[in-house]
Order: C-alpha cells, then sequence, then structure tokens
C-alpha cells in the first residue's frame, strides 16, 4: 500500500477540510453505526433471547397466580389470569414448612459464601503472589479436580460425611462445598493483577501477610469475590442432588429437597408448583439486585488501594 508522503500545499488544504467535513456528516466514520436490515437483525435476536431466557420465568409466575378457572394447557398460553388467585401461596406453607426449609437452605448457602470468600482469598494469595515448592504440582491438582464432574465425586463424599458422623445434618451438607478448586483460581487470577512492585514494597515496610491481605489484596480481588459469593450462594441455594443424598429426615430438608413434595403424589398441581418455585426463587432475585453492582462493576476494579 503507497502512502502519500508530499507536503500539503495551500491549494490541497481547503479540498482536505471540505472532505473530512463531508466523511463526518455522512456519518461514514462511526464504523459502529448499524444499517437498518443490521438495527432489525440486532432487536431481533435479542426479542428471541428474551423469549428464551425470560419466557418461562414469566410462565411460571402466572401460573401460579391462576386459579381453578384458568385453562393451563391452551396455547397460545394466557399471561394474565382469568382467575387471580394468592391462594397457590397459602396451599404451598400448608403442606410444606417452606420458611423452616428456606432458613435452612440459607444457614448452608451463607456459611459456604463465607468460606468460599475467605478461603478463596488466602488462597488466591498464596497461588498468586507467594513462591513455595510444590507451587506448580498444587495448581495442576486444582486444575484436574476442575475436568471431572460433581458425579463423580459424589460417592466418595458421601463414604467422607458417613464416616465423619454429619449424614443427616445440615453441617454435612455445608462441608463439601465450603471452598470451590474455581474459586480459589479466579481470586488468584484477581491477585495477579497487582503490582509485584507494591507487594514488594509493603514487605520492605515490614508488613506482615495478613496486613498485606488486608490493605493491598482485599481492595483489589473485593470485585472477584462479590462474583464468587453470587455464584456460590446460588449453587448452594438450587443444589438439589447432594442434600437429597445426605438428609433422610424432612425435619432437616433443606427448600430445594422439600419443593419435591409438590411434584408428588400427594399434589400434582402445576399452580401449587409454579408458587413453590417462585418462593425458592426470591432469595436470589433478592440477592442479584442487591450485589449487581459489585457484580457489573467490581469485576474491573484495577486500582490498587492503600
Amino acid at each position: 500500500m503507497s502512502v502519500d508522503t508530499r507536503p500539503a500545499t495551500a491549494e490541497d488544504t481547503p479540498q482536505r477540510l471540505r472532505r473530512e467535513r463531508s466523511f463526518r456528516r455522512s456519518g461514514s466514520g462511526d464504523f459502529s453505526k448499524p444499517t437498518l436490515a443490521g438495527l432489525i437483525m440486532r432487536y431481533a435476536l435479542m426479542i428471541l433471547v428474551m423469549l428464551l431466557v425470560i419466557g418461562p420465568f414469566v410462565w411460571q409466575l402466572s401460573t401460579s397466580f391462576k386459579g381453578p378457572l384458568d385453562d393451563l394447557y391452551i396455547f397460545p398460553p394466557n399471561i394474565i389470569p382469568v382467575d387471580p388467585t394468592l391462594e397457590n401461596y397459602s396451599k404451598v406453607t400448608d403442606i410444606v414448612p417452606v420458611y423452616t426449609y428456606a432458613w435452612h437452605s440459607l444457614l448452608v448457602a451463607v456459611g459456604q459464601v463465607l468460606s468460599n470468600v475467605i478461603l478463596s482469598v488466602f488462597a488466591g494469595y498464596a497461588l498468586a503472589l507467594m513462591k513455595f515448592r510444590g507451587k506448580f504440582v498444587v495448581l495442576g491438582i486444582l486444575l484436574s479436580t476442575m475436568l471431572l464432574p460433581g458425579e463423580v465425586t459424589i460417592t466418595a463424599n458421601l463414604l467422607t460425611i458417613n464416616s465423619l458422623g454429619l449424614a443427616n445434618t445440615l453441617w454435612g451438607v455445608y462441608l463439601p462445598g465450603a471452598i470451590s478448586a474455581m474459586n480459589a483460581l479466579l481470586i488468584a487470577t484477581a491477585c495477579r493483577m497487582i503490582p509485584k512492585d507494591v507487594i514488594d514494597a509493603a514487605t520492605v515496610d515490614g508488613a506482615t501477610t495478613w496486613q498485606r491481605i488486608r490493605h493491598i489484596v482485599w481492595p483489589n480481588v473485593r470485585g472477584m469475590a462479590s462474583v464468587v459469593a453470587i455464584f456460590t450462594f446460588i449453587g448452594a441455594w438450587d443444589d438439589y442432588l447432594w442434600p437429597l443424598m445426605v438428609l433422610t429426615d424432612p425435619a432437616n430438608y433443606t427448600l430445594t429437597v422439600g419443593m419435591a413434595y409438590l411434584n408428588g403424589n400427594f399434589s400434582p398441581d402445576p399452580r401449587m408448583i409454579a408458587a413453590g418455585t417462585m418462593v425458592a426463587l426470591i432469595p436470589i432475585i433478592v440477592l442479584f439486585s442487591v450485589m449487581q453492582r459489585f457484580f457489573f462493576n467490581g469485576v474491573q476494579e484495577g486500582a490498587v488501594k492503600g
């Protein structure tokens, strides 16, 4: 490609200015501006994704408010109930001790959030900013555990919980999820973004390991820690298979296991199943509404704060 290296003359300047003004007026310089066909395609794809993602939630929410006069199996379905009622929610609490089960799920979820955040910060600091023998071996082991699906290790976890005497307890539900290799590696990735000179300067000034973690590491990884907290809470709250295997006494059930009663022989009504689903979904919606600022903005925190 040849480049015009001739110096600009007085005759070329007005013509060049006119071309630049015409280029800016035509909008040809805005390469991100879509054409009409591209704009229509974008909105069509956005509407399709919204229907696929939000559609089931809206249908479940509508079903939870439908009364006996509403036909649940017509097509297209009625989003607005013809016979709206709140009786489905009251029936759910009559059949299943929803608040007790929700409290059990909350205890397990909050416990796993706290332990995952704290232990992941310590592990991430060690993996990213400390030097020790066998460091790459530890990283390899952590990465290899992520390749195995949970169903592979669930039998070993169950045998371990039984040998510890924690079967049929909430401690048995909590313990396998107390720390995750994925969360430790995520925090380690965030720790690697901290300039090493800052850590070295703090060490020279006499800062202890705890002081370095508290005043340097934590302000820089708390965005990633909020992501860890949100996904850990959602995973613990929605977990069904592991609590079902550990817990045998209905008095100790978590909410997801307790909601299985609604789909049993005692209550096959889809309206009540939808109401129970909404009850289980409310805490996740509240959590994400409160934490979304940290979720979207905190990940990009990069400034070192003293």
